[in-house]
């Protein structure tokens, strides 16, 4: 059999195995695992590298409309590079419903914005913002056909926020079509009654954003959407849990019976409340919700990768430039933390950083690293076992792993649109090398090699979990 390319001599990890094999690669896909294969004018030396699926970020948020003056620092083009950069293959991109449009307007924008730029594969998450009847009864059910098969509601935001009547015929119209609802948990009333008192007594800065979005803010939303799922009989996901309180929610809710995937980030590990208080606008720059919590919370995430609360570790990146006033610096986020752009940067750092504070120091394993980076990802929105995985017949989505190359994190590293990374001057231990799309290379030794437009979009099954 003659092969398009053949990676020699490496590790091949996937979610459940760790071997060693050489991979045949014929028109994208992968079409044997096996020793010596030599059939091939394009031989790849894997020798001391693992061969793992590309990772696959389920959360990212890239040209996403923020608010009046304000400008999201990644389009699809600078977006899907950096993910390519840190060893991503495939990222679901949300898809924002603005108030009074159509769901199907809003993927045509969104399509529009995408198509010709992505240097990796792309598929869209809903955000449903205005759930008329209209909406729920007839666009929903024919976009979930077409292969839209996942969609986002948000309990904080004014502007984006569900009443919980609204999240109940949301996740019964997510019921009845087999569609898979992710919540954002923050209790929006509890949070402006909180700015409100800040405010009063003169507290504007950065650091006031962690202070007015409390655990009991996130744990009460938490159990909320889980009562509410339970009330119409219908999978959730969590999204971005931050602390225990959060995770002991996803917990009961299971041994009630409900089917909840929890998801965290790698904010919640590596940062705290306390980058926010800094001089300046420098806390700026980890404005993120839920915020950074706390040692304890860390730990507590760390907990939740190790003992399945959580299957999905994904990056949240939400990318807005710093020093910018149609960033992080915009004018009235200066007079009060309420108007900060929110989010931060992360899709080219969160696999290493999980790497190397995950495997390298023991508190995981490799195939875990595979599961909660690419494998259950796909799994869970209906992309597996096209991708995700190391099998005969899958795409050929593939990162070459160096695990003892020692790299210090900067921002000129990452090929972002953002002027900053809040990981700036992290050392990790273990950086993927070489980054293949359907068999052919990104990114190598971190140069981009391929060419935008490469990246197509994907149509997704329904999800493992309604299916």
């Amino acid at each position: 059999m003659q092969f398009d390319r053949i990676i020699k001599n490496g590790t091949i990890v996937t979610a459940s195995d760790t071997f060693v094999a050489d991979v045949g690669i014929i028109g994208g896909k992968i079409a044997a695992l096996a020793n010596d294969l030599t059939d091939s004018a394009d031989i790849i030396d894997a020798t001391g590298l693992y061969v793992m699926p590309g990772g696959i970020d389920s959360h990212v948020h890239i040209a996403q409309p923020s608010g009046d003056g304000i400008v999201m620092a990644d389009d699809f083009e600078s977006g899907t590079r950096s993910a390519a950069m840190g060893g991503n293959t495939s990222i679901l991109s949300f898809c924002m419903q603005e108030k009074g449009d159509s769901l199907r307007h809003s993927l045509k924008v969104y399509h529009d914005k995408a198509d010709g730029e992505c240097h990796i594969d792309v598929a869209f998450h809903m955000i449903v913002t205005d759930p008329t009847p209209a909406v729920l009864g007839q666009e929903l059910p024919a976009l979930v056909e077409d292969g839209y098969t996942s969609f986002k509601v948000f309990m904080t935001y004014e502007n984006l926020r569900l009443r919980d009547d609204e999240i109940l015929n949301t996740l019964d119209a997510a019921k009845n079509t087999g569609a898979l609802v992710m919540v954002h948990c923050e209790n929006e009333d509890a949070i402006r009654f909180l700015i409100g008192q800040h405010e009063a007594n003169g507290e504007f800065s950065a650091k006031s954003h962690a202070t007015t979005r409390p655990i009991a803010a996130e744990r009460e939303a938490t159990h909320r959407a889980l009562s509410l799922a339970e009330i119409v009989d219908t999978p959730i996901v969590i999204v971005h849990v931050s602390n225990r309180e959060a995770m002991e929610e996803i917990e009961r809710a299971r041994v009630r019976g409900s089917k909840v995937i929890g998801e965290t980030c790698p904010q919640y590990l590596m940062l705290t409340a306390d980058d926010l208080d800094q001089n300046e606008m420098e806390g700026a720059k980890f404005v993120c919700s839920p915020p950074p919590r706390d040692k304890e919370s860390q730990d507590a995430c760390w907990d939740g990768l190790q003992r399945g609360v959580f299957d999905l570790f994904s990056s949240d990146h939400c990318p807005f430039r710093f020093d910018d006033p149609e960033g992080k610096l915009i004018e009235k986020g200066k007079k009060s933390f309420r108007w900060i752009p929110n989010g931060i940067p992360g899709v080219a750092t969160r696999l290493p950083i999980l790497f190397s504070e995950g495997v390298k120091k023991g508190r995981i394993d490799l195939n875990r690293f595979v599961a909660l980076t690419a494998t259950n990802h796909a799994k869970l929105y209906g992309m597996y076992p096209q991708k995700g995985t190391i099998a005969i017949g899958s795409d050929a989505d593939i990162a070459l792993w160096d695990p003892e190359k020692n790299v210090t994190i900067t921002n000129d590293l990452l090929a972002q649109g953002c002027d900053y990374t809040p990981y700036e001057g992290l050392e990790v231990t273990g950086w993927p090398v070489h980054t293949m799309v359907r068999g052919k290379t990104v990114v190598k030794d971190g140069e981009l090699s391929g060419e935008k437009g490469y990246g197509k979009y994907l149509a997704r099954q329904k999800s493992s979990l309604t299916a």
